[in-house]
């Protein structure tokens, strides 16, 4: 059974939300909020395994309630729901450790299959939505440190990469799937997935889309 938190500022939604879920046999709500110290206080309590986290509630934000539960280290994952082409704080959300976003208008099987993916440890972006959002929003990202002139230090997290394996990070950040991975570096797909949960594993990033974030933020990838 998948447990639920369900964190947005309008009623309507919240009950449009419950509605679904309970009809669920693998679903349960295990709570609602209205803004994001609610929602802090509700994970505390029930550790949820997803939280449906809305990003503009009053007081606390959705992105700084992300934040915040990431920080604890608890096992909820947090699934954003947002409006792309209007919200231009979806990669803020991410860099705060969302497991993927979904936009509202969203069908109800998509947004069930993205809670049980987010829910299993997997991202619920699509690798080329992915790429779009973050090349959209990149000029959050800080400047790159030099010192002297000369090139800043390569990100420690890189470190325990393989050749191969920083080969792939490279890609995963520049929005290929499993299956692209495979066929264009001539792997079986199942050694591909082997080496992108060591890639996880060694780099502390808790899903793919924190993956691609680290790409980013270590410049494996640069925006087009």
């Amino acid at each position: 059974m998948t447990t639920v938190l369900i964190a947005d500022d309008q009623p309507m939604q919240r009950f449009g939300f419950r509605m679904l879920l309970e009809s669920q046999d693998d679903m349960t709500v295990v709570g609602e909020a209205s803004n994001g110290t609610e929602a802090i206080r509700l994970v505390d309590r029930h550790h949820p395994d997803v939280v449906l986290m809305d990003i503009r509630m009053p007081g606390l934000d959705g992105i700084e309630a992300t934040r915040r539960i990431i920080a604890t280290g608890a096992r909820t994952r947090v699934l954003i729901v947002t409006t792309f082409d209007l919200d231009e704080y979806a990669y803020d959300g991410l860099r705060a450790g969302a497991s993927g976003f979904l936009v509202k208008d969203a069908q109800p099987e998509e947004l069930l299959a993205g809670i049980r993916a987010v829910a299993g440890g997997d991202a619920v972006v699509a690798p080329s939505l992915t790429r779009r959002l973050l090349d959209a929003y990149i000029h959050h990202l800080p400047p790159s440190p030099t010192v002297d002139g000369a090139p800043r230090p390569e990100d420690p997290r890189l470190a325990p990469l393989t050749e191969r394996e920083r080969e792939i990070l490279t890609v995963i950040g520049q929005g290929w799937s499993n299956t692209e991975i495979a066929d264009r570096l001539h792997l079986a797909e199942s050694t591909v997935k082997t080496h992108v949960g060591r890639i996880l594993a060694k780099t502390g990033t808790r899903d793919r889309v924190q993956a691609v974030i680290l790409a980013y933020d270590t410049q494996l990838v640069t925006p087009a």
